[in-house]
């Protein structure tokens, strides 16, 4: 034993803020009420687990560690200091607990099947060695758990149906920052400590960055200061956001057009609830504002309706075995995904959308569907599996919930069954970005085409296209694909597709209507909330 003193540990996950964090500030509050029998220990743990899980690119790593030395600055100005250890957590609490003297643990809890797992072998391991474990929800606005409760134990499929729910539920109460620690407090160095003072401190980017040649501009800087400036400078218009209509943003802007607070709710640099407590004292104070899901609140809710359909189904991210997604014949193309993840199919618009993602790490809601259901049901018939594998490991905002949730969408696999409704990969572009500037930045080969011609460059005769400097098949790829005539043969799958779940389903159900009468009357139910569902989706688009 180390220490006389008693250790209280708060084992930073995603909540990378020291705002509104009440796992944090149960922490903090034990250790300032007896300063004579704790110290306090604030960890990250770099896990190989959660690495070997899911594929991380270079930018989403520099988020991290970005994130982490911001984190590592706020705790420093309260008296303490991030602590970060290396290993798996199932192989690494067992050592701490005791070499640390440890009396409390807690977290933030967490819906992911992994994280769920290893959860509750370190629940387990702490209990062995004598450590309470408390955990708090504070990832979301509500907690899935209470809302799925709320619906006699069942999640609900339809936004409507959630909207239902959550407006009865009691909103959380926000906290701010810690009060710091007084000083004396500092935990006294452990043997790991002795050796080297620097064993726990934050990564470098050289680290953590494996590949540095994948990096793009770092436009989206990490950390909770960040996260704090972005959403201030975002809310600092209320008319704008009292106006806002998701819809009516623009994805082919040269500048966002939204708030891109998503990669600092993902990583929880930024509370949700605090800015859903933000927003609606803004809207108190203008009546006369949009409404969800078009809204910046609305926006705020699809995030927590999908947390709580994924919470309820730990096959979420995968179509075989998950209870809300339609089994779809869906065709290996590598050479296809080769083409889409790397901006090459062809078509200007897909191309300057895949490009952006890999340069900066995050792209417009709007332009992953045009992306997405280019992938999938509209050009390319691949697995929505293989689209979220390629933002899962771009995005800086990956979020196991939402990437699935959003991809099963956009595939009408689940959720949104208009599968008819497909984005033209060349209107669509133009609508907001006629004279093609936002392709002319992310598809450089083709600046000089003309507005004319620069979504459809195959309009263009070899004489103008020499002309132009971009000669299709030699400086920029052939379309892969006729859009006009896939899309007409893809709805046909669809549909048939379609009318093979619905068949498989209603045997399903009438095998157990013949064992349980009763179930009759919830099927009633699915079919009125799948008609709201329908609603809820034309708004949306």
């Amino acid at each position: 034993m180390t220490t006389k003193r008693r250790t209280l540990v708060h084992w930073f996950r995603k909540g990378l803020r020291v705002h509104d964090n009440p796992a944090l500030y149960q922490i903090f509050n034990v250790a300032r009420e007896s300063p004579e029998k704790f110290c306090v220990r604030p960890i990250f743990i770099l896990d190989p687990g959660i690495l070997d899980w899911m594929q991380v690119g270079a930018n989403r790593w520099r988020f991290l560690q970005q994130s982490l030395a911001d984190l590592d600055k706020k705790l420093k100005e309260l008296n303490s200091r991030l602590y970060i250890v290396r290993g798996k957590p199932v192989d690494i609490f067992p050592e701490l607990f005791e070499r640390w003297n440890v009396q409390l643990l807690t977290y933030e809890s967490d819906i992911e099947p992994y994280a769920l797992q290893r959860d509750t072998t370190v629940q387990k391991i702490a209990s062995e060695h004598g450590v309470k474990v408390d955990t708090h929800c504070s990832h979301t606005i509500y907690n899935p758990e209470l809302v799925i409760a709320k619906n006699f134990g069942k999640a609900p499929v339809t936004y409507q149906k959630f909207l239902g729910i959550v407006d009865k539920l009691k909103l959380p109460k926000v906290l701010g920052v810690p009060e710091g620690l007084p000083d004396g407090m500092k935990p006294i160095a452990d043997e790991f400590e002795a050796i080297d003072s620097s064993v726990y401190d934050c990564p470098t980017l050289d680290q953590l960055v494996k590949r540095p040649q994948e990096l793009g501009i770092n436009k989206f800087p990490g950390g909770e200061t960040e996260a704090l400036r972005r959403m201030e400078a975002s809310l600092i218009d209320e008319n704008w956001v009292a106006a806002f209509e998701k819809p009516n943003t623009a994805p082919n802007s040269l500048e966002p057009s939204t708030t891109v607070l998503s990669p600092y709710l993902k990583f929880g640099c930024l509370s949700a609830r605090l800015l859903h407590n933000r927003l609606k004292e803004i809207l108190v104070r203008k009546p006369k504002h949009s409404k969800p899901p078009v809204s910046l609140v609305g926006q705020l809710l699809w995030r927590e309706f999908y947390y709580t359909v994924a919470a309820a189904d730990p096959n979420f991210d995968r179509m075989l075995g998950n209870a809300y997604c339609l089994q779809i014949p869906w065709q290996k193309q590598p050479d296809h995904l080769e083409a889409w993840t790397h901006g090459r199919t062809g078509y200007p618009f897909i191309d300057a959308i895949m490009r952006q993602l890999r340069q900066e790490g995050w792209i417009h809601h709007l332009a992953r569907h045009a992306v997405a259901c280019f992938l999938t049901r509209g050009d390319l018939w691949i697995s929505w599996e293989d689209g979220q594998r390629v933002f899962e490991q771009l995005l800086l905002d990956q979020d196991w919930a939402l990437n699935a949730g959003n991809w099963m969408w956009l595939s009408a696999s689940a959720f949104f069954h208009q599968y008819f409704r497909v984005y033209s990969p060349v209107a669509f572009g133009k609508k907001t970005d006629p004279t093609g500037a936002y392709i002319r930045k992310y598809v450089p080969e083709l600046a000089k085409y003309p507005a004319g011609c620069i979504y459809e460059p195959w309009k263009a005769t070899l004489s103008a296209q020499r002309d132009y400097g971009c000669v299709l098949g030699v400086d920029y790829p052939h379309r892969i694909v006729n859009h006009d005539i896939v899309h007409k043969e893809n709805i046909k799958r669809m549909s048939a597709a379609y009318k093979v779940n619905r068949e498989v389903r209603t045997g399903k159900q009438e095998d157990q209507n013949d064992h349980e009468p009763s179930t009759s009357q919830s099927t009633g139910k699915r079919k009125a909330s799948s008609g709201a569902n329908k609603s809820a989706a034309k708004r949306r688009r």
